[in-house]
């Protein structure tokens, strides 16, 4: 049965962190499971499913895609109802850089979509989503063990940093249309930068892209941002997770094909779904992401060499 609703927005009242006002603003809530919480003087949009369990449930972190918000790419990626029928909560915070017409992410060694490096003054984006983490935790609404990240685009390239710099706090990611490996190298921009990626454990991974997305093209180049190809990012996550083998090209539908390696350390895959003709939009498949977040937590992950 689940843990009743009207204990979890309880839950959820009381969470605030950082100095200030009200935790929870009823009239940006829909319905009793969504709502929105204050962290650091800032809104995350926050959905707790009726099947919650009574015990911390998963969580998957959803981040936007530069100049995005939060709480309408919950709403565009149709995540709420993946969330409903299989009991995990998902958080969409705001990146903390301003933009003209939404937010953008604080991924170091890169500049954002305007093409301006982020500066000493924005937010630790990292520090922040890490907060918002162990808040959940804290209130017994999340499961430390069960934590997920995917995004879009800039919100992609976002949960690829996080793999790379908070390995152990995440079981999976699953970057859509923005799958990166790190910084591109500054001697060789079509491949990533070593240096720049170096997780503490294995990370599990799917992502999803288009091979007709001329914003953040599969076979590389575009902005300074991007660069290198997916195919390099697969391959350097590969050699991170100590992956043994390629898996063999194989089509899921007549418009999406999967490839990858597998025979990783801690039982470790590297995933990438090509939708045939897809562009830059949310091209997951949500029931395939869940299903291959559900194999792992990072309770029981090993440590990588």
């Amino acid at each position: 049965m689940g843990l009743p609703l009207i204990r979890v927005c309880a839950l959820l009242m009381t969470i605030s962190v950082g100095p200030a006002a009200a935790a929870i603003s009823p009239a940006q809530a829909p319905d009793l499971a969504s709502r929105t919480i204050m962290v650091e003087n800032m809104p995350v949009f926050i959905h707790v499913p009726p099947a919650a369990s009574r015990q911390p449930s998963p969580l998957v972190l959803l981040l936007h895609g530069s100049h995005g918000r939060g709480a309408s790419t919950f709403d565009g990626s149709k995540l709420g109802s993946v969330a409903d029928r299989h009991g995990f909560i998902v958080a969409a915070p705001d990146g903390g850089i301003a933009l003209r017409d939404g937010y953008a992410w604080n991924v170091p060694y890169v500049p954002t979509a305007t093409g301006q490096m982020p500066s000493e003054k924005d937010r630790n984006d990292v520090a922040f989503l890490i907060k918002l983490i162990d808040v959940l935790v804290s209130k017994g609404l999340v499961d430390p063990g069960r934590v997920y990240v995917t995004g879009i685009s800039g919100g992609g390239r976002m949960a690829s940093w996080l793999g790379c710099v908070e390995a152990e706090r995440f079981a999976a990611i699953a970057p859509v249309v923005g799958l990166r490996a790190g910084a591109p190298s500054p001697g060789n921009a079509g491949r990533p930068d070593p240096r720049t990626c170096n997780p503490k454990r294995p990370v599990p991974i799917i992502a999803f892209a288009g091979d007709a997305d001329t914003t953040n093209p599969i076979n590389g180049g575009g902005a300074p941002y991007w660069q290198y190809s997916m195919k390099q990012s697969e391959i350097r996550w590969a050699q991170l997770d100590g992956c043994q083998r390629p898996i063999r090209r194989r089509w899921i539908s007549k418009d999406v094909y999967e490839e990858g390696f597998d025979h990783c350390l801690g039982e470790a895959k590297v995933i990438a779904r090509i939708t045939r003709g897809g562009t830059h939009k949310w091209l997951a498949d949500n029931e395939a992401m869940w299903n291959f977040f559900s194999k792992y937590s990072a309770a029981r992950a090993p440590s990588a060499p």
